[in-house]
């Protein structure tokens, strides 16, 4: 079966540009939330298999979760749209029949298990990083890489890289042969930043002349056409220009990498006005920056957690239950905690919470031996308060045996005037859990920690100088992440001014530091009065 044409598909200006135009075999594009790279790489990578057919190409990922929710479905949901039906052109996790006529990879693929099949024989292989050995013993044709910023960089390049190697007997005429695709939105870390340094490889005069040559094979073309319509007999000078013309635009693609930085807003004209002010409206102010304007911004590195490194975070993904799946992408909407290998469903969860007018915060953990794991946190924005808050929580742990939550709260929980009206923040969480069919151990802590006492107590935590050392699933509290790594310090404190200024549209409300606030009280729940220690396993920590 060969591989069938798309209809036209709408482009903004930037994947136009990037797919239609420039086309460089190195393509790194950082670009805001909703900017559009599920089309950026559904075209690359439809351009690879069906140009390149038989070819391998690697698709990268952080961990097997990440691509199963994020990476692959943003891309076949664009193929699936274009005509390209699952099962008829292409498909994933299974060895395509012999009935369905499809051809052969040019290199037998011995396992089936996490591979998407194209009917013109082109596969590509899932590379998770945290499940050893899906690089080994390949030669790849192209490397996808989404979502870089969670990439470890040094794992890629010796694992992966050497890889896209090879093959050229076969593909070698082809300007994308051993192409890579990296994109993601702005990192946040020195180590989720190594795809930044590929500004510094971008020659901005070779995309320019690439551009210029297209111009001119356009104008050539058209001159073609005119003459074509007229009857006229085409010379064979322009035929040879336009010859000379491509062959120097394929070189120059050939050693050109294209380096962008974006912004969600570049996409307004399929987006909308509405939906950039709602992201506006329901992200934290830093998520927003990095994730939707895609700015650069700095991380406090004598901040209010100043002990807190790289080492603090790991990954955990339940490889068994996401298998599964089968690569049921339906399935993988609505995720649960299944698909977490760090969560022990015979414990209990521990919780705290932070309490705002606009913004909430449910951050969950469970010690384990020497070490708070971190598991997930929550958040919920101006009309959703804390019973959605809860809500969000018990959905996303409805598989969860142990029903018991350990609320831990301090002073602040018995107010009652910012989330909800004439009841205690302490009340309207325990009748919210009791509602789900929960149990709620209440653990008061008091009076709020004095904060340079909180600072020395959490620092010395990250340290290891106290009896939990919290470790953060980096999957799944990504905005908690940034809240805590960007808090800083004012007058021996944490820099909480952010809260005290009056809402604008260029400083929110929804201030950085409200989810750490709730790290804060989980951690110095569990330290002080801990209620359930057992160890546990996790897939990767750095």
């Amino acid at each position: 079966m060969e591989a069938p044409k798309i209809k036209p598909v709408y482009l903004n200006d930037v994947q136009r540009d990037l797919m239609t135009v420039v086309q460089a075999k190195d393509t790194v594009l950082v670009a805001g939330r909703a900017f559009g790279k599920g089309m950026v790489h559904a075209l690359w990578n439809y351009r690879n298999f069906t140009r390149m057919p038989g070819s391998i190409t690697g698709f990268v990922s952080a961990n097997i979760k990440r691509a199963l929710t994020n990476t692959l479905p943003s891309m076949l949901v664009h193929w699936e749209n274009w005509g390209l039906k699952r099962n008829v052109f292409w498909a994933i996790g299974i060895k395509p029949p012999k009935a369905w006529g499809w051809k052969e990879p040019i290199f037998p693929v011995q396992n089936y298990e996490n591979v998407l099949s194209f009917c013109n024989g082109s596969v590509g292989y899932i590379i998770s990083q945290d499940r050893s050995g899906t690089s080994n013993s390949q030669s790849y044709d192209a490397l996808d890489v989404d979502e870089a910023k969670f990439i470890d960089f040094e794992q890629f390049k010796d694992e992966t890289l050497p890889a896209n190697r090879g093959n050229r007997m076969y593909f070698g005429k082809h300007f994308y042969h051993h192409s890579m695709l990296i994109s993601s939105d702005m990192p946040v870390t020195k180590k989720g930043s190594w795809f930044l340094d590929y500004d510094k490889k971008c020659d901005p005069e070779v995309i320019d002349i690439i551009r210029a040559l297209m111009a001119e094979i356009n104008h050539i073309e058209r001159r073609i056409q005119e003459l074509r319509k007229h009857g006229v007999v085409v010379p064979d000078y322009l035929k040879g220009q336009l010859r000379s013309l491509h062959r120097d635009m394929c070189r120059l693609r050939s050693i050109a990498v294209d380096y962008r930085e974006v912004s969600t807003i570049d996409n307004l004209q399929v987006l909308g006005e509405p939906f950039i002010r709602q992201l506006k409206r329901d992200l934290p102010p830093l998520t927003f920056q990095t994730s939707v304007l895609c700015k650069r911004i700095g991380i406090a590195r004598d901040g209010f957690y100043s002990s807190m490194t790289e080492a603090h975070k790991y990954s955990a993904t339940n490889f068994s239950h996401l298998d599964s799946l089968e690569y049921d992408f339906d399935k993988l909407k609505e995720p649960c905690s299944l698909m977490d290998s760090d969560v022990d469903p015979g414990l209990p969860l521990c919780i705290a919470f932070d309490y705002n007018a606009n913004i909430n915060w449910l951050v969950c953990g469970q010690p384990r031996g020497n070490r708070l794991l971190v598991l997930k946190s929550f958040f919920v924005k101006y009309e959703r308060k804390l019973k959605e808050l809860v809500d969000d929580f018990c959905k996303y742990y409805r598989f969860h045996h142990n029903r018991r939550v350990i609320f831990y709260f301090d002073a602040t929980a018995k107010q009652g005037s910012y989330a909800v009206d004439g009841v205690t923040f302490q009340t309207v969480i325990t009748n919210a859990f009791r509602f789900h069919g929960w149990f709620v151990t209440e653990v008061d802590l008091g009076n709020p920690m004095k904060q340079i006492m909180k600072h020395l107590l959490i620092n010395r935590m990250f340290a290891g100088q106290a009896k939990l050392k919290p470790m953060i699933n980096r999957e799944n509290n990504e905005d908690l992440l940034l809240s805590i790594q960007t808090a800083g310090i004012y007058n021996g404190g944490k820099d909480k001014r952010g809260e005290k200024l009056a809402e604008s549209e260029e400083n929110r409300l929804e201030n950085r530091t409200d989810g750490s606030d709730a790290f804060d009280t989980l951690c110095i729940g569990c330290e002080s009065q801990p209620r359930s220690n057992t160890m546990v396993s996790v897939t990767s920590a750095f």
